[in-house]
């Protein structure tokens, strides 16, 4: 995990975007600190990539403010962007290149100076796992380097902040992992925010996340306060002789019991209490021949669908 910074490389106020009467992102606020890998996490349309596009300069927001390691994003769009290196959702490579042309290319673009290109271009490499590729066109690369290759470009100037908007998209199962790993790496030395539908991606690399939908954000945390939020109100009871439903229900905290199979059932509870105590001693007491005492876990999924829905609710309701 990323040591934390007070330092803001990136601070998002009321942001909006509309495409006639339609919001495709309504009143976004958050902020990035130095160090922290944020996943941006949404179903597609909920409003990811709208958001990257005006964080990165590259689309107009019709209200709000973005500044980029303290630099109105607006005022001085130049300044602001030397300090973000940006991977859209389809990389921005040119297949008739080398990885080292493009890369050199690249480098000019972001103006770093002649002197230190080669070095520079050598680093991204380096931190891409491209260094046995450097003299290959991009276009008889696989997916996998070619999204290594839309990485490098956006490293390359060494920014503080780093946007990516769903780099894995494609890639096989080995692919991702390597991706990932790279992200990982790429937190320890710069502020990322990686954009993403792959709730498992969130959970694997970053350090907080925030789930947006419909272009609102429903939810913002930190990772171990979506660990929090995980914890289920419900246990799994197993034993080898189970008293009858009604004597479960009549334990302490126990909302209700549903059954699962003959030596297993379903505990519930309220979401403030454990009765896993109780009905230890009351196993030891009865003499069930407890086998299993587990507490269930919401998964990233159930909890991004229950806000979702409770945002729908809501809205239908209003």
């Amino acid at each position: 995990m990323q040591t934390m910074s007070s330092e803001v490389l990136v601070k998002v106020e009321a942001l909006d975007r509309f495409y006639g009467v339609h919001a495709a992102v309504r009143d976004l606020s958050f902020e990035l600190a130095k160090g922290e890998v944020l996943g941006f996490l949404g179903p597609n349309g909920a409003g990811k990539t709208t958001t990257m596009q005006m964080l990165t300069g590259n689309l107009a927001p019709s209200a709000g403010s973005v500044e980029i390691n303290g630099i109105d994003l607006l005022e001085n769009p130049k300044d602001a962007k030397r300090a973000i290196g940006y991977l859209p959702e389809q990389p921005p490579v040119y297949n008739e290149l080398s990885v080292d042309e493009y890369l050199d290319y690249c480098a000019r673009l972001n103006r770093v100076p002649r002197a230190k290109i080669r070095a520079a271009r050598e680093e991204a490499k380096a931190r891409c796992g491209l260094t046995n590729v450097g003299r290959r066109l991009i276009g008889n690369l696989s997916k996998g380097y070619r999204q290594r290759a839309g990485i490098a470009q956006a490293i390359i100037h060494m920014p503080p902040v780093v946007i990516l908007d769903e780099p894995t998209v494609g890639l096989d199962p080995i692919q991702i992992r390597e991706i990932r790993a790279l992200i990982a790496e790429l937190g320890e030395s710069h502020s990322v925010i990686l954009s993403s539908h792959i709730l498992p991606e969130i959970q694997a690399v970053c350090s907080r996340v925030q789930i947006i939908h419909r272009g609102r954000l429903v939810l913002s945390d930190t990772i171990a306060g979506l660990s929090d939020r995980m914890q289920s109100d419900s246990l799994i009871v197993g034993a080898r002789s189970l008293p009858s439903l009604d004597m479960l229900a009549a334990i302490p905290d126990v909302t209700r019991v549903e059954p699962i199979d003959e030596h297993r059932v379903r505990v519930f509870h309220a979401t403030d209490t454990n009765p896993a105590e109780s009905i230890a001693r009351c196993a030891v007491d009865g003499d069930w021949g407890l086998t299993e005492l587990t507490p269930e876990r919401k998964s990233l999924e159930e909890i991004f669908v229950d806000l979702t829905q409770s945002e729908e609710s809501t809205k239908e309701a209003a």
